[in-house]
C-alpha cells in the first residue's frame, strides 16, 4: 500500500523531471529518489546519451548515497518520468542487490498506486559472495 510518505517520495522524483535533448542524447528524462534504513534522502537524474555512456536516474541516487554515506541499505526508491512512477530496469535492479543483499527487502515503488520488494522484481538475482 502506498503510503503518504511514498506520495512525497513520487512527487520529488517527478520534480526532478526537466527533459532536455542535449548534443549526445537527453538528459532528466527520469527522476529517482531514495531513503536509506538511516532515513538519509539522495536524488538523481538519468542520462540517456549516445554510445551507451549514460546511466539511469537510480544509478545517479545511489551513487550519491555511496559517495555521502557508508550505507549501502536502501529502505525505499522510486523512479518517475513526467507523469508518473516507474518500474526500474534490470540493471539497476541487479546493481541494489549487488550492493548489499539486504536491498532485496527494498520497498520499490512501481506505480503511483504500487509497491513491492525487490526480491519481486527479481526473482533470480545473481549470487554474489
Amino acid at each position: 500500500m502506498i503510503t503518504k510518505e511514498d506520495k512525497q517520495l513520487i512527487e520529488k522524483a517527478k520534480a526532478l523531471v526537466d527533459a532536455k535533448d542535449i548534443r549526445g542524447g537527453a538528459i532528466k528524462e527520469v527522476g529517482c529518489v531514495l531513503v536509506t534504513e538511516k532515513g538519509k534522502m539522495f536524488s538523481g537524474v538519468s542520462l540517456d546519451l549516445v554510445c551507451g555512456i549514460g546511466f539511469c536516474a537510480e544509478h545517479t541516487a545511489i551513487s550519491q548515497m555511496i559517495t555521502q554515506t557508508d550505507e549501502t541499505h536502501i529502505k525505499t526508491i522510486v523512479a518517475t518520468n513526467k507523469e508518473e512512477a516507474i518500474p526500474p530496469c534490470g540493471r539497476c535492479r541487479e546493481l541494489m542487490n549487488i550492493l548489499d543483499a539486504k536491498n532485496m527487502d527494498t520497498m520499490v515503488i512501481i506505480a503511483d498506486d504500487k509497491k513491492v520488494k525487490l526480491r519481486e522484481l527479481l526473482p533470480f538475482a545473481w549470487e554474489v559472495e
